[in-house]
């Protein structure tokens, strides 16, 4: 988007310049739309879960923001060709499913022709003028809470070559092809200052669009981050992921390590997630509660993983 100038609208409360995770247009004072769009190659060969994840992923823009998904379109590249119709069925089905758990509705969709099968969903949702989320309103004494854990972006490289046990991938694909809908919901009860999902960009992106947004400092214990089983071990093996280079590019001018840790075990904060939890600053007198309810409503590996305090030259994220 650079070089593009965002119009100018009242009503337009959230455009693309601050890198949120979807548009917010206001209808009238007690009712505005959020709107998204989200796609992704197959983490998995199963087309079903494929299609549950891909709708998990997409979905979350909208409960990133504070808002209900109302309506999903199908977003669909498939290469007929190659791979069979029941496949592209066996992908929407799965994602019909998860869309019906978050209680939204599948409106239709478009399908192109490609040669690697695509999958995601353009979602509209709703929420209330006053009570949008950003990433851009973390206030120094803040807490830090992320609400699922990290890892599936080396996970799922790894599985290609056979390295993760059955046990820990299934954990994985549970864990993507879940919804953020409790740890919004649970969210939604108390004070937000500032929200993202992480996604492609890792902890260490997403958490520099929030800090940035914000003009803080974000200090991260690396040391407390919730870790999916297996995925700092296949760090430690050697395995990492296209995208983390890319992410650690993004970012490194703007963060600084006080933690004396092994270089493969910094690469964690560039693992790009799929359908990664929310990560939300909030009042720190509230957050354990937070954590507490969370946990109560089977939201698993969520944490409090840091603070926010006030900006010091251009160092957006520090990991202690």
């Amino acid at each position: 988007m650079a070089g593009l100038t965002q119009a100018e609208d009242p009503n337009l409360l959230v455009g693309y310049n601050t890198s949120d995770d979807a548009g917010v247009y206001r209808i009238n004072r007690d009712l505005a739309l959020v709107v998204t769009a989200d796609f992704i190659t197959p983490p998995v060969n199963d087309p079903f879960l494929y299609g549950q994840i891909a709708a998990a992923n997409a979905i979350s823009d909208i409960y990133a923001m504070g808002g209900r998904p109302l309506l999903c379109l199908n977003l669909v590249c498939f290469p007929s060709q190659k791979l069979p119709p029941e496949d592209l069925h066996q992908i929407v089905r799965g994602a019909a499913l998860k869309i019906e758990e978050a209680g939204a509705l599948l409106a239709g969709g478009h399908t192109v022709e490609d040669n690697e099968p695509k999958f995601g969903l353009a979602v509209t949702g709703t929420v209330h003028p006053d009570r949008v989320w950003t990433n851009s309103g973390a206030r120094p004494g803040d807490a830090l809470i992320l609400t699922k854990p990290l890892g599936s972006g080396v996970l799922f490289n790894a599985n290609l070559k056979g390295w993760v046990s059955a046990k820990a991938m299934d954990a994985c694909i549970a864990t993507t092809a879940g919804l953020n809908q409790t740890a919004a919901r649970v969210l939604s009860e108390f004070q937000v200052h500032a929200a993202t999902d992480v996604t492609g960009f890792g902890l260490a992106g997403h958490g520099l669009e929030m800090a940035r947004g914000s003009r803080v400092t974000i200090e991260i214990d690396i040391r407390s981050l919730p870790l999916m089983d297996e995925a700092l071990e296949m760090y430690r093996r050697g395995m990492n992921t296209g995208v983390n280079p890319h992410n650690r590019r993004l970012t490194e001018k703007h963060t600084d390590f006080k933690a004396r840790i092994p270089e493969w075990h910094r690469q964690i904060i560039y693992d790009p997630q799929t359908s990664g939890g929310l990560l939300a600053a909030v009042p720190e007198d509230q957050a354990a509660e937070i954590v507490k309810e969370l946990e109560a409503g089977q939201v698993t590996g969520a944490g409090i993983i840091g603070r926010i305090t006030a900006l010091e030259a251009d160092r957006y994220l520090v990991f202690c």
